[in-house]
């Protein structure tokens, strides 16, 4: 994996990534922070030695370099996940070109479905802790010592001084910010009835389908980590309904501007 890392990070210095300073993943419906960056350099994943291509058509698929609020950014518009048919780490494979190209932060969005009935659908949740329930790990490869350690301490993978910035950036704007636990499932079907109700009696707030991966690769790498998720539909299990995901996009559409703001304001920070 090293050789694939540095054949990555020597395709992308060559094409103008010179040391970003922060890195961010942008999740389904959530594109619009692209508007605000001032992009100098951009390049397909289908360009870029040893990257995996995004197969789901609401994920754009670009590596964008620019800056934002006054740093070096370096974006993910798009991100992979295990359902596409690859593995944990094909997925996390560009937080490690990330952080080989500079980055000392890594910022991540995501959409999920709340399953603490007392969230609503368009609120955001700041992601506090996790549950991973994607069957494996990142980490479980040969020779991955050899890339941070092995046995790496996720007691707190989330920065409590990141997460705490975000809460007073909701409060100044008057914005609704949960925060809580999200779980991550394998997908790309949704959940039934009997698996809300067991995420649950797990302690969930929320589940998704990604940044759990990113998340355990970016604390393998001694990255800050902040997450927010967009909550695009309500999991009662008493009354579910089918849900689609137009809805589920539309509903990530309407909660991304106080996505952005957050996002800028806590750069502002950094």
């Amino acid at each position: 994996m090293i050789k694939l890392i540095n054949e990555t990070v020597d395709y992308l210095k060559a094409k103008g990534f010179e040391a970003p300073e922060i890195g961010i993943i942008l999740g389904t419906g959530l594109g619009q922070l692209i508007q605000d960056i001032r992009i100098l350099k951009e390049v397909s994943y289908n360009h870029i030695p040893n990257f995996p291509t995004a197969t789901v058509e609401f994920h754009k698929g670009k590596l964008v370099y620019g800056e934002l609020e006054g740093k070096r950014v370096v974006v993910m518009e798009g991100r992979f996940h295990v359902y596409e048919g690859y593995t944990l780490q094909d997925v996390t494979f560009p937080v490690r070109i990330m952080e080989k190209l500079g980055i000392k932060t890594l910022l991540v969005s995501n959409a999920a479905g709340a399953i603490n009935l007392d969230y609503n659908k368009g609120e955001l949740m700041l992601i506090e802790d996790h549950i991973n329930l994607q069957g494996s790990s990142p980490l479980a490869f040969t020779g991955v010592d050899q890339l941070g350690e092995r046995f790496t301490d996720m007691s707190a993978p989330y920065d409590p001084q990141i997460n705490a910035t975000f809460k007073t950036i909701a409060h100044r704007h008057h914005m609704i910010l949960h925060v809580g636990v999200y779980a991550s499932v394998v997908g790309p079907q949704l959940e039934t009835r009997a698996e809300y109700r067991m995420l649950k009696i797990l302690g969930a707030d929320a589940v998704g389908m990604s940044t759990v991966p990113e998340i355990i690769v970016a604390n393998h790498l001694n990255l800050k980590v902040a997450a927010v998720s967009v909550l695009t539909d309500e999991c009662d299990p008493d009354n579910l309904e089918p849900i689609s995901i137009p809805d589920i996009i539309s509903a990530a559409t309407k909660a991304e501007p106080n996505m952005i703001i957050l996002f800028k304001e806590l750069i502002k920070t950094l």
